[in-house]
């Protein structure tokens, strides 16, 4: 029996509800494309050349992995399945993926269908109740038999995370090679933000936002700041210690066979988005916390994150500790981080471009994933 066309409105809606997927500093990093009455291409893009936390592309290559995975769960409220495959033979920087798009009749709406436009970031301090079997169990679930799921828990767990994302901070802040980055990336002034993060979502008080304002306006300034007046001890107490203190777990999610092409992470970023939404329906919130596994990756591959002296250094010491926290055998694995917790929904939050805007022909903005976002 020949199976009913889809049709372009359906594939409309699908696209209308999946470009709410996640992307680092609120990129998209996609562009799409009707081609068929039942085909979706998504033209993905990186931003290596210019956004240090991009390295090899790996964080957008997650991106698109939340993007697809978004799709497909999109499609199944329009009784439709949506499988993907990337083309043969485009390249690594711009690969293109092939949605096809199916009416299946006894497909069932998926039940995290509900959360996509709920989901959102929480960087503000969480209460840290504890989770429960039946959360942990749905959320170890929710990334699939392919990946190793660790909880850090107790105070004493979690203040070691908070010891390392307050380290990992410091690079983060004196790395002059990501200063461009987030100046490029918040919308000042703004509660909410199509295309960046508005810094009433930031995560700091407002004092700290105006004063922040100002002193990234040039390098020098961010530099002296750092050097004379300890610029970075307000920034960190706001964005990493005290969150990563107050909320009710940090999650590492670990692939237990290593990524090794861009199919592997995006399929992690398919299970980052799985779980982000798990949590959302238990009731909980998340904030990535992924520049200690970016770090990570540079110390791995021997590359360098700066120019600066001392700074990749820094990271090499962060990676082993990072060691020490997961078993240095788990760190190539080593996909995702974040934390979650029980708060109230943010006030503010970035939204997306408009569908009309992501379809092809429209030029990216030079913008990228400082993926603590």
């Amino acid at each position: 029996m020949e199976q009913p066309m889809v049709g372009r409105e359906t594939l409309v809606r699908i696209l209308e509800l999946g470009r709410w997927a996640p992307s680092g500093d609120n990129t998209q990093p996609w562009r799409f494309e009707i081609a068929a009455d039942d085909l979706i291409l998504v033209h993905g893009f990186d931003t290596r050349e210019h956004v240090v936390y991009d390295l090899d592309g790996h964080a957008s290559q997650i991106a698109h992995g939340a993007l697809l995975e978004t799709l497909r769960i999109a499609a199944s409220g329009q009784g439709c399945t949506a499988n993907w495959r990337i083309r043969p033979g485009c390249s690594e920087e711009r690969p293109v993926y092939e949605v096809q798009v199916l009416r299946e009749q006894e497909i069932l709406a998926d039940p995290l269908l509900p959360w996509i436009e709920r989901r959102v970031v929480q960087r503000r301090p969480m209460r840290p109740a504890p989770l429960d079997g039946e959360q942990r169990r749905a959320l170890v679930a929710a990334v699939g038999e392919a990946y190793e799921v660790r909880f850090f828990e107790s105070l004493p767990d979690r203040a070691r995370i908070a010891r390392l994302l307050w380290k990992n901070a410091y690079i983060r802040l004196t790395c002059p090679e990501a200063f461009e980055v987030h100046r490029a990336v918040i919308e000042w002034g703004a509660r909410y933000s199509k295309d960046r993060i508005p810094d009433q979502a930031v995560g700091v008080d407002p004092a700290t936002a105006r004063l922040m304002r100002w002193v990234m306006q040039s390098w020098g300034r961010v530099d002296f700041f750092n050097r004379f007046l300890m610029g970075t001890i307000a920034p960190r107490v706001q964005l990493d210690l005290v969150p990563a203190l107050a909320c009710s777990a940090h999650i590492c999610v670990i692939a237990k066979q290593p990524p090794a092409g861009v199919v592997d992470y995006v399929r992690a970023g398919v299970a980052m988005q799985r779980l982000w939404l798990t949590a959302q329906a238990l009731g909980l919130h998340m904030q990535p916390e992924m520049t200690p596994v970016i770090f990570n990756w540079y110390a791995a591959a021997g590359r360098s994150l700066s120019n600066r002296p001392g700074i990749d250094d820094r990271v090499r010491i962060l990676s082993g500790r990072l060691a020490d926290l997961l078993g240095r055998e788990r760190t190539g694995g080593l996909v995702l981080m974040c934390r979650v917790g029980v708060s109230s929904s943010p006030q503010s939050r970035s939204t997306r471009r408009e569908l009309a805007d992501l379809m092809v022909g429209v030029e990216p903005a030079r913008t990228g994933p400082d993926t603590r976002r």
